[in-house]
């Protein structure tokens, strides 16, 4: 029951920083958001938790929060700056994903002093097998480059300003599924039976499109802030 608890504290530590970072520094925020929340989200990753109510439970791991702030950040991007400016967003979070990949596994490669106590820790969280690490770029790149443009096809559709609703969750509804389905079946091809492999893929969506669902006030909130455009 302690981690449920935790676990809303830490989803409205997100979103609360979230709408800082946004209030503080405007669209350049945004951008610094999704740079930030690649790493982190890579990070949180490698730790697994058992989210319980009562006698139901779950084993899940952490990073799904922050992984989801950055489809609202595109989104957002979306809503207030335009398609070009969420996909020069989703590029530069491709970036940083690339080079802090690239920049830590060449940092594992040195070989640790004798007293060192950082390597295996750093290992451990950074030393991710290949396979897992070609799941989330592929997923990344494809499902927030989909979002961005069924956003921008709902925005047409749905223009009215009272819609914002459904552009946001229309958007994750397809963009989620897409992006679990991709990192699953990479991250975990012939790891794991199909029973388990299908268990982990729809309590990933699913909790996924349960954040963004969470989101879609905070949402609200940030399109009505005055902050700077450029």
């Amino acid at each position: 029951m302690f981690n449920f608890v935790w676990g809303i504290f830490f989803m409205l530590a997100h979103f609360g920083l979230f709408l800082l970072c946004y209030r503080f520094f405007g669209k350049k925020g945004l951008y610094a958001w999704i740079g930030f929340a690649t790493v982190i989200a890579n990070i949180q990753v490698a730790k697994t938790i058992e989210m319980s109510i009562g006698t139901f439970g779950i084993v899940m791991t952490l990073g799904n929060t922050i992984y989801t702030s950055i489809y609202m950040s595109t989104d957002l991007l979306n809503e207030k700056f335009g398609q070009k400016a969420a996909k020069q967003a989703v590029w530069f979070g491709f970036f940083t994903l690339i080079s802090s990949t690239i920049l830590m596994q060449m940092t594992l490669g040195f070989v640790p002093q004798a007293e060192d106590f950082a390597h295996e820790p750093m290992k451990a969280l950074f030393g991710f097998l290949p396979q897992v690490a070609a799941g989330s770029m592929c997923a990344y790149f494809v499902s927030q480059f989909l979002d961005v443009r069924v956003f921008s096809y709902l925005k047409k559709k749905f223009p009215v300003r009272n819609q914002f609703w459904i552009r946001i969750n229309g958007s994750s509804l397809v963009s989620q599924l897409v992006d679990s389905l991709v990192f699953c079946s990479i991250a975990f091809y012939k790891i794991h039976s199909f029973d388990i492999w299908i268990q982990i893929f729809l309590t990933t969506y699913l909790l996924k499109l349960l954040i963004s669902f969470l989101a879609t006030p905070v949402l609200y909130w940030a399109r009505n802030m005055k902050v700077s455009e450029d």
